[in-house]
């Protein structure tokens, strides 16, 4: 048999095989992944609130607690307790003032103050700043040491039956930003036939970058058991107009499958494709 007759055979043997192989069928599967705390002593949780910055177009300690809520109540075995939010900016403000930590910013605000503002404007400290104010990570860093106040936090757990208790920061920033991105284009040839073709394209954009910081703080002795942080954000052109609110849920529904995953184990679906 010469060299050519063979390489015809074995075409026509694979080709009849493809052709009995013609059956696609889709699996679901699920991976599980590990819950990163161990939430095994508490049957109840507390999301007791956030102390929120960025922009005022949203209550983001108000809308976050609301969210974190139902996707506990529904994902997860914890007991959902049902209390008022709480106004930690104000709690930080006063717990600033007791501890007298707020004496730092204070003597580095008026310095700044007293060159571009009237007299007036100089008593002003940065621990009695109003909410409104928090406009940047670094406004932010002066509220956050209630987090490492144990007694504060047992405090609250044992009004509340010493639960698991959620809390932290959330920063919903508005962005601005210009610069070269890529855009699909339809183009059509002589003939009326349409392709779609890449083009980059200078744009101004406009969004916001949503930054949250999850605390879990063990109600029972207030120490902190876990934290993390996250970072996303999304861009439109200048020209469309998508409402703030609306933009904070589209990230935060990015980032409650991380949420979840730190509490309980998850199952992430997806499909396999085999070939019958």
């Amino acid at each position: 048999m010469s060299a050519r007759s063979a390489a015809a055979i074995v075409s026509l043997v694979l080709l009849a095989a493809s052709a009995a192989c013609t059956n696609f069928y889709e699996v679901p599967i699920e991976t599980p992944i590990q819950a990163k705390l161990d939430v095994a002593a508490f049957r109840r949780v507390l999301v007791a609130g956030f102390i929120a910055g960025g922009t005022d177009d949203v209550d983001a300690n108000l809308e976050t607690v609301r969210l974190l809520r139902s996707q506990l109540r529904s994902k997860t075995t914890l007991r959902v307790i049902e209390a008022e939010v709480l106004p930690l900016v104000e709690l930080a403000n006063e717990h600033a003032s007791k501890s007298g930590v707020g004496s730092t910013p204070t003597s580095e605000a008026p310095a700044t103050a007293a060159t571009d503002a009237s007299p007036t404007a100089k008593p002003q400290t940065a621990a009695a700043a109003p909410e409104g104010a928090i406009r940047s990570r670094k406004d932010l860093e002066r509220y956050e040491r209630i987090f490492a106040d144990a007694a504060f936090w047992k405090k609250i757990g044992e009004e509340y039956e010493m639960p698991l208790i959620v809390t932290g920061t959330i920063m919903f920033t508005p962005q601005q930003t210009s610069g070269f991105v890529p855009v699909n284009r339809e183009v059509y040839d002589n003939l009326g036939r349409r392709s779609v073709i890449q083009q980059r394209v200078y744009q101004e954009r406009k969004g916001f970058i949503l930054e949250p910081k999850f605390v879990f703080i063990d109600g029972r002795t207030g120490a902190t058991l876990h934290s993390e942080t996250y970072r996303r954000e999304i861009l439109h052109a200048t020209q469309q107009t998508v409402p703030a609110l609306a933009t904070y849920f589209e990230l935060m529904d990015q980032l409650i499958p991380d949420f979840l995953g730190a509490l309980s184990t998850q199952k992430i679906r997806g499909m396999r494709t085999l070939l019958r």
